[in-house]
């Protein structure tokens, strides 16, 4: 650990060497390069001769532009702020914005002679000279103009910035030997700059209270206004602050007193130097502080974004893991907290808000069952992930550890996000088994053979396993001869296992990853849903019923998207645009659009999850939007640990799943907001959550109905006619007035039988549905 260097003792020979260096300085006019000059002045104490190497303005960055400045994050609509970020809070401002008063009453503060100087001023340094040394008990005197003071701010700030405690402590340390470096630096900042970008530089630079940087914060902070237009009262305020920063800082209670009198010090230099009349100085002296403050609140990061830190905290996240930020994570972090960023992002207020209610109307964050409900929402062919909802309040701090209504994770989405390992899709995945059937060049009207097994050795093509994999639906329902299109209106696990036994599981997971599906713990973008073997292996036959392969809402709702988008899949995005202090737009992570599929493909999978919801032996009823609006939507579980439930409009896309993040708990004879069953459908929470928020949002931006959408293709459904497709008739034969699925649980592997579930959701006889009402007497 460095150890700080001691001070050298203080002896009457130090002293006037030192004070003559001080005069010798100032009469040269700054003349520092002399090499008569300088060794004269470094021979009166080796402590400075140690500190000449340093004693160069083109060493130290004096541009104001690359201060340490707050990164503000802001909604989709370019005026909503929904976070900030600092390593300290400051706006940079150019004099020109910043008011004559404030301007006046800080050089009547801090250097009266400022604009008579050359950086130092000799007048100044005597009376301090006199004042500390002479006469002894009195209080030490610095003789500091407002350039040594701005030198001073740089000096420590570049420390900082380094973490070199060494040079932090040189930097402040109460010595003359730091007051004759700072002489000799400020010397040669008057030779470069003028007086107004040196007064630029300080106003920008001085910290003006507990956490405050600059004064274009310290007007907000204080005053609620911005720093042009500060008046006489407010100016002479927040000069006063600079001296002492945390005592003097008028949002404390307990500083009022100290902060009042230093005002009225400011005010009257301000008279003195003929700034201000005497009537303003009386009016001003007058008030009292505490009546001219109109404070704002300074906090910083997520946990003070509300509603919106969820999404917030998905963009930090954003930032430190894209390499457009940075080459690596530090230069990123330093570039969100310190960069002066503007972040505009792809958050519509308007659906956060509807999502978040929906999940805390769904269960309350404080709910005794502790469940967690978690939302994403995407529009679709674009990217924009339009907002989350999470039951629970987000909160950094180590209280969360304790409170199961706080969390800081967005579980929503992928684990190097800031989420979790994700969930199981249950019977939501099975709109992918449909895509990879029509892409194999397959009818969906097509009658499979009733399945419930599969030979895990033989049965699957271009699969070699062990075993057999034992399949059912649901309540023990039995196993039918069905189409694909009839097996998803029904949600029956069996014909998921027919179509696997014909077109093989390789096509199904390289389908999925087509149409956006990846795992959430999956952080390398090289990574495959087929290479991934860790805990029993995604790539296994019960993939095809969401029984194996854990994802984020997110990434649901983005499989979702690419339905709606007529194939069209992109990468989700939260960012549309970022400048940085200067006004330069940086680059941000694309959405990479690209055609994974066929629209014709995309538009038959759609009609048929809207026959899902539509059709009178459809599980989905209980899904349909308000007004009679056209809706796409499946549903699922898995086992009695998971509700999901995920869907579109042509508008937007949006997944929900209800369950313990944690994976340790089911839903069993509990009491979940309230009230109680011994089993638990996704028609009580998830349906009704999901379209809470469809409704709520559709409706605030007023979404038009969109009936053209989900036209099925004739190529893939031959012999079958829509006209009849909502009278209850299947193409099988078959038909079920009750909402049937399948459960699956475990998962297929290479070592034995298996027989696994991913159940679907069910709507049990005394729940009512159809049109707006499924709530399972919620």
């Amino acid at each position: 650990m460095a150890t700080m260097p001691k001070k050298k003792s203080l002896t009457a020979k130090r002293v006037f060497s030192l004070f003559l260096a001080y005069v010798l300085l100032c009469v040269a006019g700054g003349v520092v390069a002399s090499a008569f000059f300088l060794p004269a002045v470094f021979g009166a104490n080796s402590a400075v001769r140690a500190v000449v190497p340093s004693l160069q303005v083109e060493g130290i960055d004096f541009d104001v532009t690359d201060l340490p400045q707050q990164s503000r994050l802001y909604a989709a609509d370019g005026s909503t702020q929904i976070g900030t970020f600092y390593s300290q809070n400051r706006i940079v401002v150019p004099l020109k914005k910043v008011s004559e008063p404030m301007r006046q009453a800080v050089v009547a503060r801090e250097d009266k002679r400022f604009f008579e100087h050359s950086g130092v001023d000799i007048q100044g340094v005597m009376r301090a000279f006199v004042q500390t040394y002479l006469k002894k008990g009195e209080d030490t005197q610095g003789g500091s103009t407002l350039t040594q003071q701005y030198v001073k701010n740089v000096l420590l700030l570049q420390a900082q910035e380094d973490d070199d405690p060494i040079a932090q402590f040189h930097a402040s340390e109460d010595t003359i030997a730091r007051k004759l470096r700072e002489m000799l630096i400020a010397v040669q900042v008057e030779k470069k700059y003028s007086k107004l970008e040196i007064l630029q530089g300080y106003l920008n630079i001085a910290q003006f209270g507990r956490g405050i940087y600059g004064v274009e914060m310290a007007a907000r902070r204080y005053f609620s206004t911005t720093a042009d237009k500060l008046n006489v009262v407010q100016a002479a305020t927040i000069a006063a602050i600079t001296k002492n920063p945390n005592n003097y800082d008028p949002s404390v209670e307990s500083n009022i007193p100290q902060t009042t009198k230093y005002r009225d010090i400011v005010l009257d230099l301000m008279l003195q130097e003929k700034y201000i009349t005497q009537k303003q100085h009386d009016e001003a002296k007058a008030m009292k502080v505490k009546d001219t403050l109109k404070l704002q609140s300074v906090q910083a990061g997520c946990d003070a974004s509300g509603d919106a830190a969820f999404f917030c905290d998905y963009v930090t996240k954003k930032i430190l893991n894209s390499e457009e930020f940075g080459k690596d994570a530090a230069t990123r972090k330093k570039l969100l907290y310190e960069g002066g960023l503007d972040i505009y992002t792809t958050m519509d207020v308007k659906a956060n808000q509807a999502a978040m209610n929906a999940a805390r109307k769904a269960i309350p964050a404080n709910d005794p069952s502790g469940f967690e409900v978690m939302m994403a929402a995407i529009r679709p062919g674009t990217g924009e992930v339009l907002g989350f909802g999470i039951n629970k309040t987000y909160d950094t701090s180590p209280n969360a550890n304790n409170d199961s209504s706080k969390t800081a994770m967005n579980y929503a989405v992928d684990q190097i996000d800031g989420g979790g390992s994700g969930f199981p899709t249950g019977s939501t995945w099975k709109p992918i088994n449909l895509i990879a059937w029509m892409r194999a060049g397959k009818s969906i009207t097509q009658t499979l053979p009733a399945t419930s097994s599969v030979n895990l050795y033989s049965g699957i093509p271009g699969f070699r396993g062990v075993g057999t994999w034992e399949v059912h639906n649901a309540g023990g329902e039995g196993t039918y001869a069905e189409s694909p299109l009839d097996g998803l209106v029904h949600s029956h696990n069996t014909v998921q296992a027919a179509m696997l036994k014909v077109i093989g599981l390789e096509s199904i997971a390289q389908t999925a990853e087509d149409v956006g599906f990846h795992q959430a713990s999956i952080q390398k973008m090289n990574m495959h849903l087929k290479d991934d073997t860790s805990n029993g292996g995604a790539y296994q036959a019960p993939l095809v019923i969401g029984g194996t392969g854990l994802a984020s809402p997110l990434t649901m709702a983005n499989v979702y998207a690419t339905i709606a988008a007529k194939g069209v899949e992109c990468t989700p995005i939260a960012i549309k645009k970022v400048t940085d202090a200067t006004g330069n737009e940086l680059n941000v992570p694309k959405a990479k659009c690209h055609q994974a599929i066929d629209p014709e493909i995309a538009e038959t999978t759609a009609y048929v999850l809207n026959q899902f919801v539509v059709r009178p032996d459809g599980v989905g009823r209980a899904a349909q939007l308000a007004n009679g609006r056209k809706t796409f939507a499946k549903t699922g579980t898995n086992e009695n640990t998971y509700m999901l439930t995920g869907g579109f409009t042509t508008q937007v896309a949006s997944y929900v799943a209800v369950g313990n993040a944690n994976g340790n708990s089911n839903f069993d004879n509990k009491t979940i907001n309230g009230v109680y069953h011994d089993t638990w459908y996704g028609s009580y929470i998830a349906i009704p959550a999901w379209k809470d928020f469809m409704d709520t949002y559709l409706n605030a931006i007023g979404a038009p109905n969109d009936d053209s959408y989900g036209t099925p293709s004739s190529k893939y459904m031959s012999g079958y006619s829509t006209s009849s497709s909502t009278s209850g008739s299947t193409s099988s034969g078959t038909s079920s007035g009750t909402s049937s699925s399948g459960t699956s649980s475990g998962s297929s592997n290479s070592s034995g039988t298996t027989s696994g579930q991913s159940a679907e959701d069910q709507t049990p006889a005394d729940v009512t549905v159809g049109g707006d009402q499924t709530n399972g007497g919620q």
